[in-house]
């Protein structure tokens, strides 16, 4: 009996859609007869009818492309039961779409709001199956998602690159890495990139003592400081403000968070500091070796999971096995770094301030 599948992404593009599409599809078509229903923009076009019927052909060749072939947009979980001007009902207008395409299963491929709105469609009853993507590698019980190694490396290849110009010239540089909430992509790629100070949102910092670590580098002849920053990093007294207190804030000032930093450290220590801002850079292009595997893992696992009748679950990686969560126990709960986490002791011990 054939198997009618539809599969969309959601949320912020990221290096690996296009491989982990390919990973789902190639494996059903090898398993059992499928048809693929290819949903534009997300749960958009799962809201107005918005697909096409795909072809084998369709995803030969998109293993090393970036991006996704489905296109992808933002449509936040706090909106999807509320009715706008439009006077649309999104959930049910989804449902009339599941429905009316006669799918089997959904595979949603996002982030923490793509699985939340993924659980509030199997909590209303339909067959359900998520994998989990961000570059900010902040989903719940998985250890790594696709797109973070990809990101990782191009954030590194920054850090490396902005070493010599910062050498050369004597520099405070301060790199400013994606991550609004968490800070594990900031960590690893400081780490990676031997950054002097890393600055993370779930550590708030003390401007004084990473101003400290550029007076002790200038002290000892070192002539230059590599601070990594977070996009969603924050010195103590903004820890202490509300959020939306603290975007206001930084809002009126038109400071991002590098900018902040750097502005900061040429108040207090009268150093030469540059903000340097990648931005989307971190998630476009091809992804690399480790998460075109990854994203095929994921894939296969999706679709041994629909032949097998597995559904309100997303894939995982835990340790070095493929499985699965039920979106239930994940959906809503972000995977913040914690202060004891392993990499920021291995960090420390090899110098590297977090103004803390």
């Amino acid at each position: 009996m054939k198997k009618r599948i539809g599969i969309l992404t959601a949320g912020g593009d990221c290096p690996g859609l296009n491989a982990a599409i390919r990973g789902v599809t190639r494996a059903a078509y090898e398993m059992f007869d499928a048809e693929i229903i290819g949903i534009h923009d997300g749960y958009r076009g799962l809201i107005e009818g918005d697909y096409q019927i795909m072809k084998r052909s369709d995803f030969s060749g998109i293993l090393t492309q970036g991006g996704t072939i489905l296109g992808t947009a933002r449509t936040p979980f706090r909106n999807m039961r509320v009715i706008g001007e439009d006077k649309v009902d999104k959930v049910a207008a989804m449902k009339k779409t599941y429905k009316n395409l006669k799918l089997d299963c959904l595979v949603t491929l996002g982030g923490n709001g793509t699985h939340k709105t993924a659980n509030l469609l199997s909590e209303e009853g339909l067959n359900v199956i998520g994998l989990p993507k961000t570059i900010d590698n902040d989903l719940y019980g998985t250890d790594f998602t696709f797109g973070f190694h990809t990101a990782m490396d191009i954030a590194t290849e920054v850090i490396d690159r902005i070493h010599t110009t910062a050498a050369s010239h004597g520099r405070c540089m301060v790199i400013e890495i994606m991550g609004n909430k968490a800070g594990w992509l900031t960590l690893y790629s400081g780490v990676a990139g031997g950054a002097d100070v890393i600055l993370i949102p779930e550590i708030p910092y003390d401007i004084s003592k990473v101003a400290k670590v550029v007076e002790a580098r200038a002290k000892s002849n070192k002539g230059f400081t590599i601070i990594a920053v977070a996009e969603g990093a924050m010195d103590k007294e903004e820890a202490k403000l509300k959020k939306k207190e603290r975007e206001a804030k930084r809002a009126a000032e038109h400071f991002s968070s590098s900018a902040y930093v750097a502005k900061q450290l040429q108040e207090l220590v009268g150093v030469e500091a540059r903000a340097v801002v990648p931005g989307h850079i971190q998630r476009g292009g091809s992804p690399n070796a480790y998460d075109r595997v990854l994203s095929t893992q994921f894939g296969v696992h999706a679709a041994e999971l629909i032949r097998d009748g597995v559904f309100g679950v997303t894939v995982a990686l835990k340790g070095n096995t493929i499985g699965h969560n039920a979106l239930k126990d994940i959906a809503g709960v972000p995977k913040l770094v914690p202060e004891d986490d392993q990499m920021i002791n291995i960090a420390k011990r090899i110098g590297i301030s977090f103004g803390d």
